[in-house]
């Protein structure tokens, strides 16, 4: 697209869009800023600090009321991958991690001393680098909220975008979007943040959902993927799948599909599950006990009671310690925390139904600890055991000390002109116009819960595939096709196969691409162009002036 061509567009878009504003002012609240970011996780904040670093005016419109996403909702263990290549505001944010902790009166359910310093392939205290990777949830919300204050932000928290009617749209520019409560923001630029993708689709940007097949871009670990178990999240013993264990007649207990696993290889719909990732303790004067939720059935967790019989003893490998006593609790195993076949219908869903997808999550994984703290099925041992833990009681206080987001693995993603596979991600491809790197496994949980030819119970869609070394994430990808969008930069549902999204969808790499796409959205400001057209050299040499890394320099 000619360069002037699409100047004078942006030009013409606002003026009128400018025009068409004051004739229903009095019905509309209207607020305006160069940039607009929606979205409310790690890389929304960490974006409207680096656009208010570079001398731009922005609002964050944030359909959450806490800020951070899943990083101040339980995912403290950070997947770092290799710490090395972590730069820019995200360092920044670890560094802040760091000093918090240096101080005696962080440290109110357990000494500094006590605590292991133990991570994933990398200390949770690094003191050479002074940053920490390992933290409570509220201690990163806090420093989210410390880089509001500090940048003199402007965020309006609870406002959904009506995802209908909501998107102002011209000659592939987008002027304004509008929220459900009536509030209009008009910018220059817009970032979509959110897990979910909802501006993007909006804007009626290219996406796709669920896993390609191999062929479509001659991959090896994407789609159906039977039999590939890498994590040991599948059933290594002969479960029955029925609600009488051997009975096919009895009918099969919740969860399980009798769908037909496709051939290995081919693509679907379907979603890696997602799950919340809890905050415990087994510190008494902090614990709040495991309680029976709204809708609870123990059929639902039969699977497990037989797993446990089989003598499957993993219970509490994934109670990953972070400060005070506390965990990062994750799923692990067979039968967890994840919800396997539950979140097919999410991203597409409407605001009230994916009300009740969240829920139905919440009453199956509050419920499976209930279970396994109570019900005679368990062990006595193993319900001892979980008897000791309980939700920290001075974490999530405003929400019954339950985590405020769902951990969304995996919704839309976008489909540019570019598209990350997992060929650059093991190394095999270059990536050109780099602007933040990636280092994490190619990483999937289980997409579904099917019966064998044999008869009994088993998972499918775990895939842990490591990278050789860290690698580039392209411009490119976090950018629509200029024949959709010339203004709108994607920087968490960015254009990338399912597999490929798998090492991706790290919170430090949010937080990366967050600060390029707002650097990259002022850039294209102060030349009056669309975010295609930017010059790439301009944006590394800022990019690299901030401290990000893009390419190994070995």
């Amino acid at each position: 697209m000619n360069v002037q061509y699409l100047k004078k567009i942006i030009i013409a878009v606002l003026f009128l869009a400018n025009i068409t504003s004051r004739a229903h002012a009095e019905t509309v609240k209207a607020y305006e800023a160069d940039i607009i970011i929606y979205g409310g996780t790690s890389a929304a904040v960490i974006a409207a600090v680096q656009a208010s670093r570079s001398g731009k005016s922005v609002i964050v419109v944030s359909p959450d009321q806490h800020l951070g996403g899943l990083s101040s909702s339980g995912l403290g263990f950070t997947d770092t991958g290799n710490k090395s290549v972590i730069g820019g505001i995200a360092r920044e944010f670890y560094h802040r991690v760091y000093l918090h902790y240096q101080g005696r009166e962080a440290w109110k359910w357990q000494h500094k001393e006590e605590y292991g310093n133990k991570g994933q392939g990398t200390p949770a205290i690094d003191g050479a680098d002074r940053t920490m990777w390992i933290f409570e949830p509220h201690v990163a919300e806090s420093i989210m909220e410390d880089f509001v204050k500090e940048n003199n932000l402007q965020v309006f928290r609870g406002e959904w975008l009506d995802r209908k009617n909501g998107v102002e749209m011209k000659q592939h520019v987008i002027s304004a979007i509008r929220t459900l409560s009536g509030k209009e923001f008009k910018g220059k630029m817009f970032i979509d943040a959110t897990y979910e993708g909802d501006l993007m689709a909006a804007a009626k940007v290219s996406y796709h959902i669920g896993r390609e097949a191999n062929s479509v871009y001659k991959e090896t670990w994407n789609g159906v993927q039977q039999l590939a178990f890498q994590h040991n999240h599948h059933f290594a013993t002969k479960i029955s799948p029925y609600r009488i264990s051997g009975d096919k007649n009895s009918g099969l207990l919740p969860g399980v599909s009798n769908e037909p696993v496709a051939v290995k290889g081919s693509g679907d719909h379907k979603l890696q599950a997602y799950c919340y990732r809890m905050c415990l303790t087994d510190k008494p004067e902090n614990r709040k006990a495991f309680t029976k939720p709204d809708l609870y059935d123990p059929m639902q967790y039969e699977l497990l009671a037989r797993l446990f019989q089989s003598g499957w003893n993993e219970l509490f490998n994934k109670y990953d310690p972070v400060p005070n006593r506390k965990t990062d609790t994750n799923n692990h195993g067979p039968f967890s925390t994840d919800f396997i076949g539950m979140n097919y219908g999410y991203p597409e869903a409407s605001y009230e139904e994916r009300k009740k997808i969240i829920k139905a999550h919440e009453d199956y994984q509050k419920g499976l600890m209930y279970f396994m703290a109570n019900d005679e099925k368990v062990p006595e041992l193993y319900r001892t055991a979980m008897q000791k833990w309980g939700l920290a009681k001075d974490e999530f206080v405003d929400n019954g000390n339950w985590p405020y987001q769902i951990y969304v693995r995996e919704a839309r993603r976008m489909v540019s002109d570019y598209v990350l596979t997992e060929h650059e991600v093991l190394g095999r491809k270059n990536v050109p116009k780099p602007i933040g790197m990636g280092s994490y496994a190619l990483d999937s949980h289980n997409t579904q819960r099917y019966i064998t030819p044999e008869g009994y119970v088993q998972n499918e869609g775990d895939i842990g595939v490591k990278a050789p070394r860290p690698y580039s994430i392209s411009y490119d990808a976090i950018v629509p096709k200029a024949r959709e969008c010339a203004n709108l930069l994607v920087p968490v549902c960015l254009s990338s196969s399912h597999i490929a999204y798998g090492s991706i969808r790290m919170e430090p790499v949010f937080m990366i691409l967050g600060e390029s796409a707002a650097t990259a959205a002022a850039l294209a400001i102060d030349h009056h162009i669309g975010i295609q057209e930017i010059s790439y050299s301009e944006l590394k040499a800022r990019l690299l002036k901030q401290k990000q890394y893009l390419e190994l320099t070995e």
